[in-house]
């Protein structure tokens, strides 16, 4: 099988930059990244095009016009354009370790959807990561992690399991396997009969939205939390208003009242 990798961003050049040195390691090189750009200054499509130079996998840039916060309108775009029939999920803010694709790969199966973990570090270290620690995998590994800043338990877990013990803590955590913005995958014919993502919804669970009518459709979520591992780097989230988040916590109330599936407001509404 081939995926296509979606990393989506808005002006994050620095963060966007070292999860595209993550792919660029990878084990597994059967798939391509898009980046979907919510309306990034032109220094972004600049970094991208930069890398796609000698890049050891197909890297593409798509963007729209920034009219605020449209990040679901953008990733229905990159759907749409996907050239592969599975689809992995993920944020310009993650660096993905160098298993990562290749797991989701290992992973997938048809009626489920994945559901991977992450972990969250603070800005310091963030910042402190470059080249080499990515490419020696040294941010994802938990003794230097620890010697930076101190890892709470569930991050040492993820960083710490083998393929084994991974499949054991998945099988035991009390965590659901939802459909999380960062490390997410799922077939394309599915999320095309869903009509994908819900482009009414701003910041605060639209990808949880999006698992929720899955699972409507008869696509249950997998959890990989343990065994497909990406480090969330700091930021601000200055989008994030309590006005975005009840507006979106209704339309998922509506979406499991109604046993929705597919949303008037998706993928069949975008440009094409």
């Amino acid at each position: 099988m081939k995926i296509s990798v979606i990393v989506s961003t808005y002006n994050s050049e620095a963060w966007l930059e070292k999860v595209l040195l993550g792919y660029a390691a990878q084990t597994w090189r059967e798939f391509e990244v898009i980046v979907a750009d919510d309306g990034s200054l032109p220094s972004t499509r600049a970094l991208v095009e930069r890398h796609a130079e000698g890049y050891p996998v197909p890297l593409r840039h798509i963007w729209h016009e920034d009219q605020d916060y449209r990040r679901q309108e953008i990733l229905n775009q990159a759907i749409l354009v996907a050239s592969h029939e599975y689809i992995l999920f993920t944020d310009g803010d993650c660096i993905p370790r160098k298993d990562f694709v290749e797991v989701h790969a290992r992973h997938a199966e048809r009626g489920r959807f994945l559901s991977g973990g992450y972990c969250k570090l603070g800005m310091e270290l963030s910042q402190r990561i470059d080249a080499g620690d990515i490419a020696g995998g040294h941010c994802f590994d938990p003794a230097w992690l620890e010697g930076h800043e101190r890892q709470n338990l569930s991050n040492r877990l993820k960083l710490g399991a083998s393929e084994s013990s991974g499949k054991v803590l998945d099988a035991i955590t009390t965590a659901k396997p939802t459909f999380n913005n960062c490390n997410s995958s799922a077939w394309k014919d599915d999320l095309l009969a869903i009509n994908g993502y819900d482009e009414r919804m701003k910041y605060g669970g639209p990808d949880r939205e999006l698992g929720e009518r899955l699972e409507n459709f008869g696509v249950r979520g997998k959890q990989i939390r343990h065994r497909a591992v990406c480090v969330h780097l700091d930021h601000s989230r200055g989008y994030k208003t309590p006005e975005s988040v009840q507006a979106n916590l209704a339309i998922r109330a509506q979406t499991r009242d109604t046993n929705l599936v597919w949303t008037p407001h998706g993928i069949d509404k975008t440009p094409r």
